[in-house]
């Protein structure tokens, strides 16, 4: 079985969050509102976030690191979901199952990397909001994720539904088949693949130049690594 992770190179990452769009467009996650956002209750799947500055003007650079969830081998929002809604897949991709979600924001509270979005009403209630398939989404087949009702989790699932269709055509899974954040990436900032081949190109580059991940020492085992420096 394999055990699928995701690499980030920061310093080919330019911070043009078209792997935020892309998670977006693939997964039917609605654009928020003014409100919405002035409200910081925007649904993000994955986040770009500037998280420091390096060196002084004029020649500063800002640090920018993408968060997807990690999907984390210890995971500490499946241990504490009481509906066991959140549940770990046997090739370690971390899922929410939207029936069984009670919202009860445990998962949120336990999650140490802030990935996970509360949906606070109906999607189809704002023209904002996407609940049929653009024409030029239409030939990738149906949304993965049709509208959620108010009062569930939500969070990166790393494409699964991909992963699965590619798996089930006999596709090579970080070759040919890859989440939308990767695919859409222009600088090639992003890799995912099996982390327990050898061979992979996640696994090569996670042993690489400076590979860390986020919060190590918490023991979460994520499986999302950073490259930099």
């Amino acid at each position: 079985m394999p055990r699928w992770g995701m690499v980030i190179d920061l310093d080919k990452c330019v911070g043009c969050q078209a792997c935020t769009i892309a998670c977006k467009e693939e997964n039917n996650i609605p654009h928020g509102s003014p409100q919405e956002q002035k409200q910081r209750r925007e649904i993000y799947w994955n986040r770009v976030l500037a998280v420091g500055e390096e060196g002084r003007y004029p020649t500063a650079r800002v640090q920018i690191i993408s968060m997807p969830c990690m999907h984390c081998d210890n995971p500490p929002c499946v241990t504490v979901c009481p509906a066991k809604a959140t549940y770990r897949r046997d090739d370690g991709i971390i899922i929410q199952n939207f029936r069984r979600c009670i919202g009860c924001k445990y998962c949120i509270a336990a999650c140490p990397y802030g990935v996970r979005n509360f949906n606070y009403k109906e999607q189809a209630e704002e023209e904002y909001h996407r609940p049929d398939l653009p024409p030029d989404r239409a030939a990738r087949g149906p949304w993965p994720f049709p509208q959620r009702t108010h009062g569930v989790v939500e969070k990166c699932t790393f494409c699964f539904h991909r992963i699965d269709q590619g798996i089930k055509e006999g596709k090579k899974i970080g070759v040919d088949v890859v989440p939308a954040c990767v695919e859409a990436c222009p600088t090639k900032a992003r890799a995912f693949g099996d982390l327990d081949d050898p061979d992979s190109e996640v696994s090569k580059l996670s042993a690489s130049r400076g590979g860390f991940r986020l919060r190590e020492e918490m023991g979460t085992k994520p499986k999302v690594f950073y490259l930099h420096g």
